[in-house]
């Protein structure tokens, strides 16, 4: 072996920390900073878009949430729009709770599902049969668990599409409640859409959730639907927008009055089964794009691990080291401060030392488990 290469042997870990550092910093300067630079205005109903919109909502055993929140959605402020909720085999009291609200709202249109004992379906069936019910071509996709934020919520979605721009991206934060638990689901959504957000307006959309997610039904037919991976559980979303966004189609809004709300799950077995799902579904995004996700995680955990790894080997060096550990967080705080106001999570900054880290390992160790965990249903 060569002596110098023998030479630089010692500092191989720091060599690591180094790189793991300047690739994190490229994502916070270079990617993180478009949402944390971008604009949020006021929407200008004198000159805003409106065109005819259909909401689709799939439902499965959802009566309380529809009890709940479908009003919040038949009242929207908007002058043209119908609501499509599939009311996926439902065996509770749904279809009467639907019933009844159908003799409300002439606006609403209910698509009723039944279970097939050959055949077992999972929630793209349902999307897709309020898709084909829909009557107009810009849809807006949200759940029965889901209200939105205010009466303006279509105004802000429908004023987001116009000829070019045939996929809008909005955001689905989760109610505030006390505990670890409810704070780390609240930071994990924040990064989510922090990610997918910033990606977006860098011209590279992968994902979005389908709590608030909009496009045109001529895009999801020329795409074929959900036809390249309906065996995967879930994906109605996220892998319909990684497979048919690009540069040019596709827009975000995240105006506060176009935020849906949604409740988080209240214990970890639960969420943990959740991501596993959404895990799942990230499996099959393109290959630039796992490639790119795997590099922003994989480098901040690397930055970590070998963080305290040259703690402990180059104790004579804590003040580089801690130097290194603080300019991340300052670019951090500078960055995050702006995206977290916009995105209604302000309270969780002061806890960014510590929900980074653990947000970063319980993914890696989640995303590890969840490919030895198989599931079959979406409810």
């Amino acid at each position: 072996m060569d002596i110098t290469l023998i030479n630089y042997l010692p500092f191989v870990p720091l060599i690591i920390l180094g790189l793991a550092l300047l690739i994190q910093v490229y994502f916070l300067l270079f990617v993180y900073t478009k949402l944390a630079l971008y604009k949020v205005r006021d929407l200008d109903k004198g000159i805003a878009r409106t065109p005819p919109l259909s909401v689709v909502i799939c439902a499965r055993n959802e009566e309380v949430n529809l009890k709940d929140n479908l009003e919040l959605v038949l009242n929207q402020d908007y002058p043209d729009y119908e609501v499509v909720v599939v009311n996926d085999c439902s065996f509770d009291d749904s279809e009467w709770v639907l019933k009844e609200f159908s003799e409300k709202y002439p606006q609403l249109k209910v698509v009723s599902l039944k279970e097939d004992v050959r055949f077992k379906h999972g929630k793209k069936f349902a999307v897709t049969m309020g898709i084909k019910a829909a009557k107009n071509e810009q849809m807006v996709f949200t759940d029965a668990d889901c209200r939105p934020a205010s009466v303006h919520w279509l105004r802000n979605i429908g004023s987001a599409f116009d000829k070019e721009r045939k996929i809008v991206l909005g955001y689905s934060p989760y109610t505030k409640y006390p505990g670890f638990l409810n704070y780390f689901i609240r930071f994990e959504t924040f990064h989510t859409a922090l990610s997918y957000l910033s990606h977006a307006l860098k011209r590279n959309p992968y994902m979005g959730v389908g709590r608030n997610l909009a496009y045109t039904k001529s895009l999801f037919f020329e795409g074929k639907g959900f036809a390249s991976h309906m065996h995967i559980l879930s994906g109605d979303d996220d892998l319909f927008v990684n497979q048919n966004g690009n540069r040019y189609n596709t827009n975000i809004c995240i105006h506060p009055d176009a935020h849906v709300w949604s409740e988080p799950k209240r214990d970890w077995a639960s969420y943990s089964v959740q991501k596993a799902r959404h895990h799942g579904a990230s499996e099959a995004y393109k290959g630039k794009h796992k490639w790119m996700l795997s590099l922003q995680v994989g480098s901040a955990v690397t930055f970590y691990m070998f963080l305290i790894l040259s703690f402990i080997l180059y104790t004579a060096w804590w003040p580089y080291l801690l130097g290194a550990y603080f300019l991340r967080l300052i670019i951090q705080l500078l960055v995050y401060s702006p995206c977290m106001k916009k995105l209604q999570v302000g309270d969780l900054l002061l806890s960014l030392p510590i929900m980074d880290i653990f947000f970063y390992f319980y993914t890696s160790f989640n995303g590890f488990f969840s490919l030895l965990r198989k599931d079959v249903r979406w409810k």
